[in-house]
């Protein structure tokens, strides 16, 4: 008699890091890093990199995300422009493109009805998470990078430079490489504020107030940028800044979020 062999027995669990506390303490550390020493990135470190981008989570594995390396010179100093003349972007060893990519789902499925808003939030976070994976993976190798939004203030111009077809917006970029100076651990909202059970619980002001006062101290003191200020002093110019109204009519133009 053939018996079937047995289900979720002890020999396919996947097995534990044998150091799952190094790569969280990895994480847990992490800061953004603007300046790179002259080390080139190796062709294994991109491979690894590239592996964790690759294995990333997608939604509805519709696998939305492409990345475009940039090694063209005239590219970098056009991405540092639009970016806001941020020199990392022309100094950092590495500068990837992360776009989000309905292209190839569109072309193997010509009749799908495209243009809905929730695809886009799709396409969005799976760059998200891809992108969060790149950088867990780079910071434990020792290399260190910073994500850069600022290429949707020319994002029609971004559009163009990469060459990028219908369905594809690029979303964000990562500079990295191997840190020459690392900030101090700038200090999250914590865990009483960011984390609820069964229903949201709105913070009282006084947890913010606290919060504020850590951030002002940390300001203060951080060896590179200090200045007086707390969190929520910063936020305003923020949200005034990143507004960015003619991403929508982009949007459009390249088949997302019209209905």
């Amino acid at each position: 008699i053939r018996r079937k062999p047995l289900r979720h027995t002890q020999h396919h669990r996947r097995p534990v890091m044998s150091h799952p506390q190094e790569l969280i303490k990895t994480m847990t550390e992490h800061t953004s890093i603007r300046s790179y020493t002259e080390a080139p990135v190796t062709d294994e470190e991109r491979a690894a990199v590239e592996d964790a981008v690759r294995a990333a989570s997608s939604s509805c594995f519709l696998q939305l995300v492409s990345v475009v390396r940039i090694t063209d010179p005239a590219l970098r100093d056009a991405f540092a422009r639009l970016s806001g003349n941020q020199p990392h972007v022309k100094s950092a060893p590495e500068f990837w493109v992360f776009c989000a990519d309905l292209s190839r789902d569109v072309a193997r499925c010509p009749d799908a009805k495209t243009g809905w808003t929730e695809q886009l939030v799709m396409g969005v976070h799976d760059v998200g998470i891809a992108a969060q994976s790149a950088m867990t993976a780079l910071e434990a190798l020792g290399l260190g990078g910073v994500f850069v939004g600022g290429i949707r203030n020319g994002i029609t111009e971004a559009d163009r430079l990469l060459k990028l077809p219908q369905y594809v917006i690029p979303v964000l970029g990562l500079a990295f490489g191997h840190p020459a100076q690392k900030n101090e651990v700038k200090p999250r909202l914590p865990k009483s504020i960011l984390f609820s059970e069964n229903a949201y619980r709105v913070p009282a002001p006084s947890e913010i107030d606290e919060y504020d006062a850590m951030m002002r101290n940390y300001y203060r003191h951080r060896r590179s940028g200090a200045k007086d200020v707390s969190w929520t002093e910063t936020l305003k110019p923020v949200m005034e800044r990143e507004q960015r109204p003619w991403v929508l009519d982009f949007l459009r133009s390249k088949g997302w979020a019209f209905q």
